[in-house]
């Protein structure tokens, strides 16, 4: 006789209730901040600064003109080209208090690319930073969509130029209740962000968080970094990557001061790092050499520990070096913009600190294990589904689950299938795995250049190069670079009877593509193939770095 399942006692009369259950938004960190500590400084910015109370009510304020004089509501796109500001901060808040998703724009795309995603992600109002308002311009000459310009004169930005016919932010914020009643997620299933991929594979997929996987990776990011209550942090990490790995939440959490800074400069860096004392700061390895490299004028002694955490390629050991000599602690992360930022940590241990620095630098040189909130990461076999031996050599596919892997792609199901296929978010990345259970990156099967921080799609200069009428076969791969980690290295075959310089190749790519994606290295030979005539990319990565050194 087939046994019924017993009912768990626990489960009756023990229903989820308004008391007992509200959806988890990272929102919420900025209320209480507000509420328990309204007098601290949460923003600096130039000789402005903003208290938690003032930051609360100006994203408040920002909710409410955006739903009472633009009509925003849940499930509408707002998108902002802006740069490191006191306004990208309230974006991050007031955008999704008002209901709708925020949709932060790389300020170093082309204007092509920045249509395609307005296109795409049905922008109705952008947030523009003045100096940026061009290039905007010139994305919407481009686009479908007309969505109501609001234009952000930043203080700091000192240039004069024509005011373009838009709404002023400012002004837009007079307009709004600093009381206003902000919306919740209706479910934390609900969109908070979306945020384009590099577009490997034809146009840049829409990644969609929610307001779950926001709050546990700003959570995360607390956790697994140790940050103390009032941490001060200096924005050298683009709002716009992933937005800024969640950090704009994380600080209201712990009730700290976001240094803003409008470009990464070592002088700023430097003055902003001795002025107010900061603790922490993110970045690519290029900012590692910035700071490090400055000239010996403008750096300053400073009377703390920074906490430096750096994603992409592992730092060369010399410039990890120089960085522990000048003050900082360096922690390696890894993560995707699918897994809300970084997702996997090097967490290091205190007895590796005593093996000699060629070991440490390769232990350094692992991307870690993972996050807290972050219930599984592994790597394996995309065929089988297994996992790979943890010997560090056997390749696979790194792979994620958990609470902070992404929603899924923006009106995409065929890539949302395909990337959480056997039940697992598929980076795309391949690696080794350790016996101790720490990940390392061996290659990126979407051929993805790291470059500054910045995802190039090799493809995507290839295109480029094969719309040259000289140009037969096109193969780019990385290249090392001291300054920027890595940068595209073009390897070309030319048509029969055709002529073409590397200058003018050069050339011919900045007219289609953002100057960070050019070619740095253009170098003419006849290309490795395999015999059903595929490229051997492994031969020609082995030649770029030969060619760098």
């Amino acid at each position: 006789m087939l046994k019924l399942p017993t009912p768990n006692p626990f489960n009756e009369g023990l229903e989820r209730c308004g008391a007992n259950f509200q959806p988890l938004t990272p929102l919420t960190f900025l209320e209480r901040a507000a509420t328990v500590f309204p007098e601290h400084v949460a923003i600096v910015h130039g000789t402005l600064r903003r208290t938690y109370s003032q930051f609360y009510a100006r994203s408040r304020q920002l909710a409410s003109a955006l739903a009472r004089q633009y009509d925003i509501t849940r499930g509408d796109t707002v998108s902002a080209l802006l740069a490191n500001t006191p306004a990208m901060l309230e974006c991050h808040y007031g955008v999704p208090m008002s209901g709708a998703v925020l949709h932060s724009i790389n300020t170093r795309l082309d204007a092509a690319t920045i249509a395609f995603q307005l296109d795409h992600a049905l922008s109705k109002v952008v947030i523009i930073d003045r100096q940026l308002m061009p290039l905007m311009q010139q994305a919407l000459g481009l686009a479908t969509v007309k969505p109501i310009l609001v234009e952000y004169d930043d203080p700091e930005f000192q240039e004069s130029g024509m005011r373009a016919e838009a709404a002023d932010y400012e002004e837009l914020l007079s307009l709004g209740d600093p009381n206003f009643d902000w919306l919740m997620p209706e479910d934390e299933w609900d969109a908070i962000s979306i945020n384009y991929t590099s577009g490997t594979t034809g146009d840049p997929k829409g990644v969609v968080s929610h307001h779950r996987g926001a709050y546990l990776l700003a959570q995360g990011n607390a956790l697994t970094t140790s940050m103390p209550k009032h941490p001060v942090y200096l924005w050298t990490l683009p709002m716009f990557h992933c937005n800024g790995w969640c950090f704009p939440w994380t600080l209201s959490a712990l009730i700290g001061t976001h240094v803003c800074l409008r470009e990464v400069r070592a002088e700023p860096i430097w003055a902003a790092l001795s002025e107010h004392r900061v603790t922490y700061l993110c970045g690519a390895p290029i900012v590692m050499s910035l700071i490090v490299r400055a000239p010996q004028e403008i750096k300053r002694d400073l009377k703390q520990t920074v906490q430096f955490f750096t994603a992409a390629a592992p730092p060369p050991e010399t410039i990890l070096a120089e960085m522990q000599s000048a003050g900082f602690e360096v922690t390696h992360l890894y993560g995707l913009t699918e897994t809300y930022g970084p997702a996997v940590v090097n967490d290091w241990h205190q007895a590796w600190s005593k093996l000699p620095s060629q070991e440490q630098a390769t232990l350094k040189s692992r991307q870690g294990v993972r996050y807290l909130p972050l219930e599984q990461l592994d790597v394996l076999d995309p065929e089988t589904m297994q996992p790979v031996p943890r010997d560090g050599e056997t390749l696979g596919e790194v792979m994620f689950r958990g609470n902070v892997v992404m929603k899924g792609y923006f009106r995409n199901p065929e890539a949302t299938q395909k990337a959480f296929k056997g039940g697992w978010f598929r980076s795309g990345d391949l690696g080794v795995i350790y016996p101790d259970g720490y990940l390392q990156l061996k290659d990126r099967s979407k051929d993805i250049i790291i470059s500054g921080g910045e995802n190039i799609s090799s493809i995507e200069v290839e295109e480029a190069l094969y719309r040259h009428p000289s140009v037969e076969v096109a193969a780019v791969v990385a290249m090392p670079h001291e300054k920027w980690g890595e940068t595209p290295c073009a390897f070309i075959e030319l048509s029969s009877q055709a002529q073409a310089s590397e200058a003018e190749l050069i050339e011919w790519c900045k007219q289609s593509l953002a100057g960070y994606k050019v070619p740095s290295r253009i170098v003419f030979q006849a290309l490795p193939k395999t015999s059903t005539g595929k490229l051997q990319k492994f031969v020609l990565r082995e030649h770029a770095k030969l060619l760098s050194q």
